[in-house]
């Protein structure tokens, strides 16, 4: 599976870079805090399909990472996707990178 640290994913939203960004989390935890992009809760992502780019990049993340490695996942295995990264570590990764700045 393919993933991207918060910096190179930094790296992406300051550049302008044509991506697509996607937050399998609940409402409630994107209403918290979220670093952009389009929700679509985890138990939707399948329903969702057509929402989701095939040609360029797409990057899902969740708090920890593993919502979405589960998502790629369940993807991968039904669809010809190979344009997916993770987030590595998620928001939590996110908030420890750059809560200093």
């Amino acid at each position: 599976m393919k993933g991207i640290t918060s910096k190179e994913l930094q790296q992406l939203l300051q550049t302008s870079t044509d991506f697509q960004l996607i937050d399998v989390r609940e409402p409630d935890e994107h209403a918290a805090f979220n670093i952009g992009g389009q929700m679509i809760p985890l138990n939707e992502i399948t329903a969702n399909i057509g929402q989701i780019d095939k040609e360029k990049m797409v990057v899902f993340y969740c708090r920890k990472g593993i919502r979405s490695q589960f998502a790629i996942q369940k993807l991968e295995d039904k669809f010809p996707f190979d344009n997916l990264y993770n987030l590595i570590g998620g928001t939590e990764s996110w908030k420890r990178t750059f809560e200093d700045i």
